[in-house]
């Protein structure tokens, strides 16, 4: 059914319950997966000068971030003993459901798994959503992971 899937990580719990998913429909297919991080670097200003260093430190931070979430994703594969492959991409200004589509096509997905955090209201609105904006441009089929709820404690 399943030949190539594609499943976007970011080091949450939610991308994380992706990966597993998406491992879990390869191991009964036989499909490969494809492990996608895509880093988001926010366009500069003109004058970078006065805060430049902060920049570089958010900047390595989400690239620590991103190979972390994708390292992770090696050891699931082959804890898994599926076949698997990792991949980085930078968005260089362009949303992140626009760069997940692009490599999906690029890749010849026949299926993309992505975690969402189920925000709503104030939440959603504020913070928006990569997986509602993917489901929007979205030409193969798309399973969403929802983030498990953490009991209070």
């Amino acid at each position: 059914m399943y030949k190539q899937i594609l499943v976007a990580v970011d080091g949450s719990r939610s991308g994380r319950r992706a990966l597993d998913e998406a491992v879990k429909i390869a191991k009964a297919t036989g499909a490969a997966v494809e492990a996608l991080c895509v880093v988001r670097h926010p366009a500069r200003l003109v004058d970078v000068s006065t805060g430049f260093a902060e920049e570089q430190a958010r900047h390595s931070a989400e690239n620590d971030a991103a190979t972390a979430a994708l390292e992770e994703a090696r050891t699931v594969f082959a804890q898994a003993q599926v076949t698997g492959s990792t991949r980085a991409a930078d968005a260089n200004g362009e949303e992140i459901a626009s760069v997940i589509s692009r490599i999906a096509a690029e890749e010849g997905a026949d299926l993309v798994v992505m975690g969402t955090r189920g925000h709503s209201g104030m939440k959603r609105l504020l913070l928006g959503s990569v997986a509602e904006s993917f489901l929007r441009v979205a030409d193969r089929p798309v399973m969403l992971v929802r983030e498990e709820e953490v009991p209070a404690a």
